[in-house]
């Protein structure tokens, strides 16, 4: 039976979007899979080989939808500090959450809520991130690249705090983006909760008693 031009651009839209979704299930089990192995048997140990044969691809695959092993802590790193895939940005949907605060205090536990949801979720593969920076030149950059955009977004929500009648007199946005960037960053998280022994809820009271001081003058 002949095909007429629509109907036949129909069948490859069809076909293609469904190319895209085998792929992107692809690349989803592969972090997965590479996650779980980062989690229980460390960086080192985990390699591209494994990940194939537990993923049941074959290496090129990986290499083909993710990337090297660096890249594949990376993708791992975005779905979890997003807590989706990636579409909508950590600063895009904070601005939005803080600009729907109904006052400044309440824009202000929104960040708070977010450092305990982001450090309580993603902690685990910081640490991973962390070992990973010490053998791994690649990695030792992507660290530094996160922790410099990190830097620079929340310089820009000082802006969007400012913006709103806080932060701390004679301060700069950038100055007070560097203390929310300090008082939020993992690795403090990591010192107070698992090395230290503080419950969530006192790091909660304190990130929030501490953003207080920054943010409400």
């Amino acid at each position: 039976m002949e095909r007429y031009p629509s109907e036949m651009s129909n069948v490859n839209a069809v076909s293609g979007n469904r190319r895209q979704q085998q792929a992107q299930a692809t690349r989803d089990e592969i972090c997965r899979v590479a996650e779980r192995l980062f989690l229980e048997t460390g960086y080192v140990a985990t390699t591209i080989d494994l990940v194939a044969r537990e993923s049941g691809v074959a290496v090129q695959t990986i290499y083909n939808s993710v990337g090297n092993k660096a890249a594949l802590l990376n993708a791992i790193l975005e779905r979890i500090v997003t807590g989706s895939d990636g579409t909508v940005t950590v600063p895009q949907f904070m601005s939005e959450r803080i600009a729907a605060a109904p006052d400044l205090p309440a824009a202000v536990q929104v960040l708070a809520d977010w450092m305990v949801e982001f450090n309580g979720r993603a902690g685990a593969i910081f640490a991973v991130l962390r070992q990973a920076a010490a053998v791994d030149p690649e990695v030792d950059a992507l660290q530094q690249r996160r922790s410099s955009a990190r830097l620079r977004n929340y310089g820009k929500a000082a802006a969007q705090f400012r913006g709103l009648g806080g932060v701390s007199a004679g301060k700069t946005d950038a100055e007070t983006g560097a203390s929310i960037w300090s008082l939020g960053h993992p690795d403090v998280y990591h010192a107070l909760v698992v090395d230290a022994g503080w419950t969530v809820d006192a790091y909660a009271r304190w990130v929030r008693g501490a953003l207080d001081e920054v943010l409400i003058p």
